[in-house]
């Protein structure tokens, strides 16, 4: 999981680097964000552990039913990790 999280992070979506831009901005008021974060058995885009928050970023193909399903169960399985999760689409960072 840490080798696909660290491939994750060094291969970012354009949308992933202008997001993490910011949430970087965020440490100075205490808020520490990771990338590519193993949490269970899933990889969150951004978590800030002091928060209990993840930030998921979505592409197009999350549109589909079957992926929507599938975000539902991990989304519920970072909730069950004591996380609250924000999804947003890749779009809205741009």
């Amino acid at each position: 999981v840490n080798q696909i999280a660290r491939r994750l992070r060094n291969n970012a979506t354009e949308a992933e680097r202008k997001l993490w831009q910011q949430l970087r901005l965020l440490k100075a008021d205490g808020y520490h964000f990771r990338r590519q974060v193993p949490i269970g058995s899933a990889i969150a885009d951004f978590a800030c552990h002091r928060a209990k928050l993840v930030i998921e970023l979505d592409g197009g193909q999350h549109g589909l039913e079957a992926q929507m399903v599938l975000d539902e169960e991990r989304s519920a399985m970072l909730v069950r990790h004591g996380y609250r999760v924000i999804r947003y689409w890749n779009i809205d960072v741009f």
